[in-house]
């Protein structure tokens, strides 16, 4: 009796909360927080590519720590970080929709494995000033890798969904490297809010 007062206690609490704050959004926050309310979802497909530049003087991916043991097959425990040009197709000269930033880390003794830790910024288009976070493991030897999004900024506000990622091209001689993303996400679409009250603010 006493653990089902306590779920009803607090499933009371976090129905009042949620309500709360609905009713409360004002200004440029109320559209979102009306849709998100109303549970006004879209699922999105984004499809683009990374200039991954791994050497020369242009190398947009660096090394910034390793361990004693970085130089074995797998470099494990070596940890880089770039600062990747998204383009709309593989050409580096096509259309630039933002930039790939932040770590990766190889963290497997036995294959080779990178854990990502990457936001796109979108800097064009409909997206511009958007961001979506990648989190999880990326077994670069893999033809697809899928990797979770973890979440976002902007029109991708409280995202989620996956990402599969394929490298498209890899030159040896010059180290550059070209990464295929198809991203499917769901996220709250304030275009489909209509001009009526937050359903739960009553």
């Amino acid at each position: 009796m006493a653990k089902i007062s306590t779920l009803l206690l607090v499933y009371s609490f976090f129905v009042l909360g949620f309500s709360f704050t609905c009713a409360i959004a004002k200004g440029p926050e109320k559209s979102w927080h009306e849709a998100f309310c109303q549970g006004k979802e879209t699922t999105t497909k984004l499809h683009f590519y990374l200039q991954d530049v791994l050497g020369g003087p242009n190398a947009t991916v660096w090394e910034v720590a390793k361990s004693p043991i970085s130089n074995s097959v797998t470099s494990f425990g070596q940890i880089r970080v770039l600062d990747d040009l998204i383009t709309r197709t593989p050409n580096p000269n096509s259309k630039k929709l933002g930039r790939a930033q932040g770590l990766i880390t190889f963290s497997d003794l036995d294959v080779s494995v990178l854990n990502m830790n990457l936001n796109f910024v979108f800097t064009a288009g409909s997206y511009n000033g958007s961001t979506l976070t990648i989190l999880g493991r990326n077994q670069i030897m893999n033809v697809d890798r899928e990797l979770p999004v973890v979440g976002g900024t902007g029109i991708f506000r409280m995202a989620r969904g996956y990402a599969i990622s394929n490298t498209y091209s890899y030159n040896v001689s010059t180290n550059y490297g070209i990464l295929e993303y198809t991203v499917y996400v769901v996220h709250t679409d304030v275009s489909k809010v209509k001009n009526i009250q937050m359903v739960m603010d009553t």
